[in-house]
């Protein structure tokens, strides 16, 4: 399970419009910091990196090219050796061209962190579980905000619950090996 060349890391709109709103992300430091962590193993290990942008219509925020649209470089992503690309779904896999390049490298294996939670984190685990990819879902670094139902902190161990075991393993990224 700790082969580089079948394991990838999946970071999800880690973007400045989201992580940067009005209404902060639920322990947005600790998430970020827990990401770096996960982006540097798979450096040092050599799994690919890879981070979604979510790219919305023209006029919105989070329209191609705007601040907003960016990914924190916090995370010193590079592009030379890191795979960037833009989605406009919460599925990672729909309407990207994701599944072909992880089936092209051999990766069987996908760890996902990111944001947000009940949204393009749950769509893409459950999406990578269907397309009979082991899904690794980092309980630690992964976040959202509150909502008029729920706590982000209520949201976020609920996905963790639901998700793991149907469609994915759950654990600390401190626990996670590429």
């Amino acid at each position: 399970m700790s082969d580089p060349a079948r394991s990838a890391l999946l970071i999800i709109d880690m973007q400045h419009g989201l992580y940067h709103s009005p209404d902060a992300p639920w322990q947005r430091e600790t998430v970020l910091a827990n990401i770096q962590q996960l982006i540097h193993q798979a450096h040092a290990t050599g799994a690919p990196v890879l981070a979604a942008r979510h790219t919305g219509p023209a006029g919105s925020p989070i329209a191609a090219g705007n601040a907003a649209w960016q990914l924190l470089p916090e995370l010193q992503l590079d592009p030379a050796q890191d795979v960037i690309f833009d989605k406009t779904r919460p599925d990672c896999f729909t309407g990207t061209l994701l599944q072909d390049w992880l089936h092209e490298r051999g990766i069987q294996r996908l760890v996902i962190a990111g944001m947000k939670t009940q949204y393009c984190v749950d769509a893409t685990c459950r999406s990578a579980s269907d397309r009979g990819l082991q899904c690794l879902l980092a309980a630690d670094a992964h976040t959202c905000m509150d909502t008029s139902q729920l706590s982000a902190r209520q949201i976020v161990a609920h996905h963790n619950a639901t998700l793991h075991g149907a469609f994915a393993q759950v654990l600390p990224s401190s626990q996670i090996v590429f």
